[in-house]
């Protein structure tokens, strides 16, 4: 049975705020502003004085003298009238046996569980993973993590951007450049490979802006692979195939999995259907050719005023309509956004349904979430919730780029942190070990991701992700690897924890902050707190590591509890990276 601190404080203050004649609903508990002096506190007196027209400080003694702490807890009042609440060295005992025996006996699992589809990933088929693709599979797979921990059934799918105009502008290049012969059975293929497609796209791309007619060719090209037309839909299928290869691999390196690798052809089939009900329901209608659906709520979208004919419309508060077919009647990304929404509702129906995508595309989740509720696609009761990301930076403010100016590429960057890894073991005394260098690797680039605020942009900053002190990945690791070597050097011969030491009362509080910020990640889809909470617990390990002998304590029972406090920190060090998404490794 999981021991949920800070709820049972406040369960013991609700009790005693009852017993005192005060509402109960009232009572609240928070970490103490003076560690020194408490643990907890309750600062909801100065709200009873003014709804019971009584002192302060008199509402805190009443409830004092009715608490009932179990001999796990001791409160006092604190001028002019907060109650300090000090949780006993026995209880702090108890509470570290019990994650020294399972480190999930502090998790507090979510009350009702939830079923959860996570959208995230997110790679374009035929282009060249890069920096701008580094955030959501490293907040989509620490998120989908916590959701697992917590009880809730979760189904991951990294939903391939494989349908769009790019498929069409990289097949009508490969044919202009005369690699697909073969396919229309005039002469042999030339072999396309993953450096072929990484020229070839940025090449059409940029030939789209300058060429109308290559770009009304890759349209019409885009359409017959979305048709199902020969030979394009098999020249589209084999293009898949060789890129999802190698992003599976890129995913892999940085430790994220998926259970579904669908895409946005997976969704196809359910296009029609979702244009008919829009049709039935008559949500859409025509506009210049397109079809649309109005999303705009009461007070959006007020066309203001023009000053003459010839200016251009604006709007108050613009929610512009939706486009759900296009004018030669070609999807767009909306339509596929809605058809997946459809699909996941009727293979899985899921109570809740994530999308981790840079806040560039706020607008666009927005209007296609109201379609779908307005429809009826999305259930009433079913969220569903953009967590908008903010973009990497260099140090210079701007997005993060190479010398020359060129976006960096997700390979190049995976390369760079396991460099620099490479660089801190040797000075460790550690060389020829790439597998630990990229543990350490990916650990200081997903740490140095996920410590910030998920919705704002941070600043790439390779020397500090990847140091053995401060608030890093590799520190965390480091002090775990400390720990091993310390329990190997004891012979592994843990026992009973006695709490009685202040850095031993400080190493449990810092580990039951790390356990609630599990919740607080979990309400605020962002991993943070958790982040800087590691880091707090393998700050307090090392000072007890430091202050503390613990192989030559010649009593045994206290150099037992010392290497069981210490294997303890290790279980919750491990168990938090493992939210992240980070390998916890031996040595270092």
């Amino acid at each position: 049975m999981a021991e949920i601190v800070k709820d049972y404080i406040l369960d013991c203050l609700k009790s005693a705020f009852k017993k005192a004649g005060y509402d109960e609903e009232l009572a609240s508990v928070s970490y103490a502003n003076n560690p020194n002096v408490a643990d907890y506190q309750c600062n909801s007196c100065f709200a009873l004085a003014k709804k019971y027209g009584e002192r302060p400080d008199v509402c805190a003694s009443k409830i004092i003298a009715e608490f009932d702490g179990q001999k796990k807890l001791e409160v006092e009042l604190s001028k002019p009238a907060f109650i300090n609440i000090k949780l006993t060295d026995a209880y702090l005992s108890k509470i570290a046996n019990l994650v020294l025996e399972d480190e999930k006996n502090l998790v507090k699992m979510v009350e009702k569980p939830l079923k959860i589809v996570m959208d995230y990933g997110g790679a374009n088929v035929a282009k060249e993973l890069h920096i701008g693709h580094l955030r959501s599979p490293i907040i989509g797979e620490a998120l989908y993590r916590l959701n697992k921990l917590l009880g809730n059934g979760v189904i991951s799918d990294t939903h391939l951007g494989d349908w769009g105009l790019q498929m069409g502008l990289t097949v009508a290049q490969l044919e202009d450049d005369g690699y697909l012969e073969g396919y229309f059975n005039r002469g042999k293929n030339k072999e396309i490979t993953l450096d072929t497609l990484n020229e070839e796209y940025p090449k059409a791309s940029k030939r789209k802006e300058v060429d109308p007619k290559f770009r009304e060719k890759a349209e019409a090209v885009t359409y017959n692979i979305q048709k199902g037309k020969e030979p394009y839909f098999t020249i589209y299928k084999d293009i898949r195939e060789l890129s999802v290869k190698r992003i599976k691999q890129n995913y892999l390196t940085l430790g994220c999995h998926f259970d579904l690798w669908y895409g946005e052809s997976s969704a196809y089939p359910y296009i029609d259907r979702c244009i008919n009900i829009f049709k039935e329901k008559g949500l859409a209608r025509e506009s210049e050719g397109a079809l649309v659906v109005d999303v705009a709520k009461e007070g959006e979208n007020i066309p203001i005023e023009r000053k003459s004919e010839s200016e251009v419309q604006r709007y108050k508060n613009p929610m512009p309509p939706l486009i759900i077919k296009k004018h030669n009647d070609a999807d767009v990304y909306a339509t596929t956004d809605i058809a997946t929404i459809l699909m996941r509702n009727e293979q899985y129906a899921p109570d809740r349904i994530l999308y981790i995508v840079d806040f560039r595309q706020d607008l666009q989740f927005e209007r296609v979430f109201r379609a779908c509720k307005k429809a009826g696609i999305s259930p009433e009761n079913q969220e569903l919730i953009h967590i908008a990301y903010g973009t990497i930076n260099g140090k210079d403010g701007h997005a993060f780029k190479t010398r020359s100016g060129e976006t960096v590429k997700l390979e190049d960057i995976i390369n760079m942190v396991k460099a620099k890894a490479e660089e801190r073991l040797k000075e460790n005394g550690i060389v020829d070990d790439p597998k630990l260098a990229m543990q350490i690797g990916i650990a200081a680039l997903k740490y140095g991701d996920l410590s910030n605020v998920v919705y704002k942009d941070y600043i790439f900053d390779l020397d500090k992700f990847s140091s053995f002190e401060g608030k890093t990945g590799p520190y965390i690791q480091y002090t775990g690897a400390r720990i091993s070597s310390l329990l190997r050097k004891g012979n592994n011969d843990v026992g009973k924890i006695n709490v009685e030491l202040a850095e031993e009362r400080n190493i449990v509080i810092n580990l039951i902050k790390m356990y609630e910020s599990f919740n607080v990640c979990y309400q605020e889809n962002s991993l943070n707190s958790l982040c800087l909470s590691l880091y707090n617990l393998a700050s307090a390990f090392s000072l007890f590591y430091n202050n503390v002998k613990v192989l030559s304590e010649k009593d045994e029972a206290k150099r037992r509890g010392y290497l069981g406090l210490s294997k303890m920190v290790l279980k919750a060090l491990t168990l938090g990276l493992d939210v992240l998404g980070i390998e916890m490794p031996e040595k270092m």
